[in-house]
This record gives structure tokens, sequence and C-alpha cells, in this order.
């Protein structure tokens, strides 16, 4: 590829004496495995060739006394042949030899020119014996050193490859070569058009994509671009499709590699990768060089606790801090990185000189959230009448992720309800199913369960709407979904950037309110109401540890560090503190549990009615229950009137039994969750 700056660094250097592989410590220690392997093998050789007899007497005087199995010898090349017998009682003996243990392979060397001598003595005694002469010399050489000469193959093999290969990971192959994916020039199609809801993050990285076309530019003033640059925000948020859009409006090769796939179980392979990366990466400058979750190998050196010796992570993490320290002005390489934690990375990485700038990712907000939905609403059939909006602002806290996989589960469940278009009630549906699980309709629920249920989420949706601020109510539902046997649904105006106390301690009391009303009304209590004592007690130990909104305890934080690394917690304040920290949450706790026990009781008639009507209809929307607040009453077909009034279809109409049963579904859904 020609240089855009117009200089000769691509050029390759000529030298009056071309670099030759130098014999390393690594070859010479081959070399040595080969010596060794080689004595080992003829050790191995020689101590299977069985006992020498060396007296021709005593191995015919045993051939005649039947101490061979089946009587039988051998005829080699070399030798002659047989095995020990189980002893018999033989009519002389041996001729002063010794016992030989049964099974033993015994030999006597012989001269291969005479061995017609013995074939006539052998013949003589009525001994029998095999001629495997036939084989030859040339199979007795493979047969004896064939294994030897494989072994030295394949050593020779390893060590031309690394020399050619150079570096760690030669004899392993591909060990020591970067596993990065590449996209070449024009193989991207992501382009800023798919990227939404990080406005500011895309202006901020568009001088990368101004320096990738146009070098010359920068250089002008004498103005170096940062080499790298790294990509921090929550999961989900679009920190990976940044870096595609960026390659794809540049228009320049993408090479991507995950932080994982640089550590492997053999040390020194994780930075050999880093440097086959780079220096491929230089070979097809301009580029940029994407390291997805670098949090992997980037932490901090020397924290933790470490078992001794190399730590292939440290030693991955200097490889990449002296490629990068390596980098030209001419080099045209960007180094991009992507993490969701910051903190951990080594400062050495996050200086100036390598990842000079920290690109925040957030999550979208309000604005942002509407235009990703219109981005993903694009690969679907969408009705005209949807609001994305609506849909925008029940989705607080959403990432990009999140809100492709809810329109593609809106999609899913248009689908399977014979839809032509995915509506408002389908997106609606896709969003509790994402956040709170899907809805188990056909969960058998006992009468008194129902009853508590009912009161339970009456009590929150009466507390959160007398309550000036709390987020607006969306609709309530007694329908079992997830692990919930019910849910009140809130409907943010706006998004929450930070917490006052006054909305803090409006959610408290409207956490409390389920299990005051579920109380009155049973005369009993309930595991249901755990989610909201959790829920309420974390509220409180962050107003508490964390915000300073205690009068006793002042503008002091108390709780850990939490990049603070130890093997057991340690805390920064005396067993004092501890003690009025807890009565500090406890008081918090009542105060909230008081006020939202005066409000039920102010409303208990407004509650009563709410508890009926889910008991009727099992889903409330925000417009019926602003009228039953109001003392009016609602009227629409009920649940088991439905049921009702299909049981009598089926009787009249034999025809109406085949229905399939995604139809009955889909209009149940539509009667109970008017959009």
């Amino acid at each position: 590829m020609a240089n855009p700056t117009g200089d000769d660094k691509n050029k390759k250097p000529t030298s009056p004496n071309p670099q030759k592989p130098k014999l390393s410590r690594g070859l010479f220690s081959w070399m040595l495995i080969c010596f060794v392997l080689i004595m080992l093998w003829g050790v191995i050789n020689g101590g299977s060739a069985g006992q020498e007899i060396t007296s021709w007497g005593d191995f015919y005087q045993r051939a005649t006394n039947n101490e061979f199995v089946d009587n039988q010898v051998v005829l080699e090349n070399t030798r002659i042949m047989a095995v020990i017998a189980e002893h018999k009682e033989s009519n002389g003996g041996p001729l002063g030899s010794i016992d030989i243990p049964a099974g033993t392979e015994v030999f006597f060397p012989i001269a291969g020119e005479n061995d017609d001598w013995y074939k006539e003595k052998l013949t003589e005694a009525n001994i029998d014996f095999t001629n495997e002469k036939d084989t030859g010399l040339f199979m007795h050489f493979i047969m004896s050193w064939g294994p030897m000469l494989i072994i030295l193959f394949l050593i020779f093999f390893f060590i031309s490859r690394s020399a050619r290969g150079g570096g760690a990971g030669g004899m392993l192959g591909n060990f020591g070569k970067s596993k990065h994916k590449i996209a070449q020039k024009g193989d991207s199609k992501v382009t800023f058009d798919d990227v939404a809801g990080i406005v500011e993050a895309k202006a901020e990285v568009h001088e990368i994509i101004e320096f990738l076309k146009n070098p010359k530019k920068f250089a002008r003033l004498g103005g170096r671009i940062p080499r790298g640059i790294l990509l921090v925000g929550s999961p989900g948020c679009g920190k990976t499709l940044l870096a595609k859009a960026i390659a794809g409006e540049a228009d320049v090769p993408f090479f991507t590699i995950s932080g994982s796939d640089f550590v492997e179980m053999f040390v020194g392979v994780g930075a050999s990768r880093v440097r086959d990366l780079f220096k491929q990466a230089k070979e097809a400058s301009p580029c940029i060089i994407f390291l997805d979750e670098i949090d992997a190998v980037g932490r901090k050196r020397g924290s933790g606790f470490s078992s001794g010796g190399h730590d292939e992570r440290e030693q991955t993490l200097n490889a990449i801090l002296v490629e990068m320290d390596g980098f030209e002005l001419s080099d045209q390489v960007i180094v991009m990185a992507a993490t969701n934690r910051a903190d951990v990375l080594d400062p050495a990485l996050t200086r100036p000189g390598r990842f000079d700038r920290q690109v925040q990712v957030p999550l979208p907000d309000v604005e942002g959230r509407k235009a990703i939905l219109a981005v993903h609403a694009k690969k679907i059939l969408l009705s005209p009448s949807v609001d994305l909006g609506r849909v925008a602002r029940g989705t607080p806290m959403f990432s990009g992720a999140d809100l492709e996989a809810l329109v593609n589960e809106a999609a899913i469940i248009a689908t399977l309800a014979d839809k032509d278009f995915v509506d408002q009630l389908d997106l609606d549906e896709a969003r509790d199913k994402i956040r709170w699980g899907r809805a188990n309709k056909s969960r058998k629920v006992q009468e008194l369960e129902r009853v508590a249920t009912a009161y339970h989420e009456s009590g929150h949706a009466v507390v959160q709407i007398v309550l000036p601020h709390t987020d607006p109510v969306h609709k309530v539902t007694i329908i079992p979904r997830g692990q919930s046997g019910g849910a009140t649904f809130s409907l943010p105006e706006k998004d929450r950037y930070f917490y006052n106390r006054k909305y803090l301690e409006a959610s408290m009391r409207v956490l409390c309110g389920g299990r005051i009303a579920e109380r009155r009304q049973t005369s009993d209590i309930s595991s249901g109401a755990s989610m909201d004592i959790q829920m309420a007690t974390s509220y409180a130990r962050h107003m508490v540890l964390d915000w300073g909104m205690s009068d006793r305890l002042g503008f002091v934080q108390y709780s850990p560090d939490p990049n603070r690394e130890a093997i057991f917690a340690d805390r920064d304040y005396s067993p004092d503190t501890a003690r009025i920290i807890d009565e500090e949450v406890k008081r918090l706790i009542d105060s909230a549990y008081a006020e939202a026990e005066r409000i039920i009781d102010e409303h208990w008639e407004q509650v009563v009615a709410i508890s009926d009507a889910l008991l009727l209809y099992e889903t409330l929307q925000a417009d019926e229950l602003e009228k039953l607040m109001k003392g009016e009453s609602i009227t629409r077909a009920t649940v088991s009137g439905l049921l009702d009034e299909e049981s009598d279809v089926g009787k009249t109409d034999e025809t109406s039994k085949q229905t399939d049963p995604e139809e009955s579904t889909g209009n149940e859904d539509a009667i109970l969750d008017p959009a």
C-alpha cells in the first residue's frame, strides 16, 4: 500500500548482509535434545535384543534338549534366535550353562557368510528353523532406526519453522500468531448512520476519521493525533459499534481482537501475539487496531495476590506498552480499546502518549433511546400508530443492546400473534418481558394469593399516585411475571442522573405501601414483599453511607472504597459510628413505613376499589386508575366473561373447537392490555 505521506517507510531496507537465522540458544537446546533422544533410543533398542548365549555348543545342546518353544529357532541375518520354553527333564542338560527363565528371548550371534553351516547342523539335529533372511538389510535398518529418523525429521522441521517465523511459539505452530480478525478496506459496512444515542462520543472521535483520511492536514502545524483512544462505558452502550463505524467512515482496515485472546497457558505467547498484531497493522497502515475488553490484560501491575513467578498478563501488558511507544508519526495506526472497568486499568496504559484520550460512551438519554429505537425499527414492519417517544420514556437505563433486544422481542411477539404489523402493545409487552420476565398467564394461583397480590399492588399504586415526587404509574397487573406475583409499572417523565432526598423518601414510602395494604386486608404478611424490603434498605443505606443525607452523621462518606483490594472487608469508622449508621437506616425506613401507613388509612376506599378491579380485570391502565381514584367505576369485559363467551361459542359452533390457540391468546392480550 502506498504511503499517503510520501515517505519511503514501506520500502524494504537494503543491507549488504542479508539477515540469516542465527544459531540461538533455542537451536542449541534442540540439538541437545536430539542427542539425548538418540542416546535414549540406542539404550532402548539395545536392551530389547534379548539374552546372548556366547557358546554355540550351549545353544545347540538346548535346541536338541527341546528347551525352546515348539522346538523352533529363527535364523536371522546376524543371529540365531529362540525363546526358552517351560523347564523339562532333559537327557543330559545343557553343558555348563545356567538356568534361564522361561519366556526369555535368547540368541547366538553368527556371521552372515557362515549361515549355510548352521543350517546343516540344525537340519542334521531335526531342529525346525525359520529363515527370516528375506527381510533384507534394508528392512532390518528401517525396523531398527525408522522411528529415530522420524523423530529427527520432526525436530528439524520444527527448528526450520522457528527460524523462519521467529519469536516465541515457533515450535508450537501458530500459538505465537495473533488471533485477530481483520476487515479489509471497503469491507466494513457500518457507518455513523448506524450509531445513535451517543452524539458527544461521535463528535469526539470524528477527528480520528479526518486524520486517517488526510494525515498531512495535521502534520502541517506539527500536531500529533492521539495514539490511543479508550472507549469507556457500560456493557451494551455501543463501544464496539462505534469503533466499527470509525473504520467504516475512514475506509481503512480494521483489526479487532479481544483481550482474552492474548493469554494462553504458555508463557510468552501473549507478548508474541501483541508483536505480531502490531507488525501486521503497521504493514497495512493507515488502519485501526481495536482491543476489546482490554481490562483482561491491562489490569494494574502488582495488584492483587500473585502466586509468584512471571505473570503472563503483565508480560502481555508490557508488550502493548512498548509497541505503542514505538509508534512513529508516520505510522498512521490508531489503537482503540474498550472496557467497562476503566478503574482497574494500569496507569501506564492511560497516560498521555499511549491511550491519550478517554471517550465516555454513556447510557442513552430519552432522545438517544428514541433515535436508537428508530434505527432498529427500520428492520421491522412497524405500525404507523406506534409512538417511539412513549417507548423511549418507558425504558430508562436501557442500553443500546437492550433496545435492540426490545425491538426484536416485539417482532417475535407480533409474529406469534399472527399480526401484520408490530404495534404499541407488542413493544410494551417486550419492554416488560426484558425488564421483569415473561408473563405467566397459565400459572394456577390460589384465591387467597390473588387477593393478597391485588391488595399488595393496589397499595403500591395508591401511594405512588398520591405522593407528588414519584414517577407516574403506567399500569398495574396481578399476572405473575418472572419471579413476582404482580407488578406496578412506572413511566418516568425524565431521565434521572442523580436522586434528591424527596424522591428517595417518596420511593421508600411506595415500597412500604404494598406490605401495609396486604397486612390490613389479610391480617397476615407474606414473603411477597422481599424485593420491596431489599430496595428500601438499599436506598436507606446509600442515603446514610454515600450521599450524606443523615443529619446525625453529616457530610461524610462511610462506605468503603470500591477500588481498594483486600482479602477481608475493613471499615473506616468506629463501632460507635457503626451503631449510629444502623440507627439512622432504621429511622429512615420506619419513617417511610409510618407515612405510607397514614396514606393507606386515608385512601383505603381507593385501595379496595383498585383491588376489586384487579381481581376482575387482572390489568389496569393509567387512565383506569385515575377513574378509580376519583371514585368512578370502569366497565369492560372481564377475563372470566371472555372465557365463558368463548366456551358458549364453542358449544354452538363445532368449527370453533379447532380455533388456533394463538388467536385466543392474542385477543386476550389486546383486551387486558389496551394500548
